[in-house]
């Protein structure tokens, strides 16, 4: 029988490649798309959406999840806004130690978001919300850089 960590292994390379498949294909609405594909096949996203640098502001873009009153952050405001500032992924395992973290819901116990890159600059942000604690590791960052480096063109 395989652990847990090399099933989500597993998990995360067929994902990938479903993903990569559909980047290839170029549907209209791929982010969506991809949001979807994220949040039915990894068990431990539960908020799946990207924020988009627009204005000087991050904007709510495609999503799958409950709805947030939160369409707009600064940059530097709560996880999303300091990734935006640091464009650098940023994983919180406990939400609730977080000085800066905007709360969406109640039910947020941990939250990674990773920035995408297009030539180096910040044009977006991929925003997961987990109702587990403490979920992420080192697989789900690289797994989840891999994908916002492959979606970074799309932007």
């Amino acid at each position: 029988m395989r652990s847990k960590k090399m099933d989500i292994k597993a998990d995360f390379e067929g994902v990938l490649a479903e993903i990569k498949e559909l980047v290839a294909q170029k549907p209209s609405d791929l982010h969506l798309q991809v949001c979807q594909i994220l949040k039915a096949k990894i068990y431990h996203y539960d908020w799946v959406g990207f924020y988009l640098l627009k204005d000087g502001l991050l904007q709510l873009g495609d999503y799958v999840g409950k709805p947030t009153d939160h369409t707009q952050i600064a940059i530097g405001k709560g996880v999303c806004g300091q990734v935006a500032e640091k464009k650098a992924t940023i994983i919180v395992q406990d939400v609730s130690q977080e000085d800066n973290y905007i709360a969406c819901s109640l039910d947020v116990q941990s939250e990674i978001v990773v920035p995408v890159l297009k030539n180096g600059d910040f044009v977006a942000e991929l925003d997961i919300d987990s109702h587990s604690p403490a979920p992420f590791t080192p697989n789900d960052q690289d797994f989840l850089e891999e994908v916002c480096e492959l979606l970074a063109p799309t932007f």
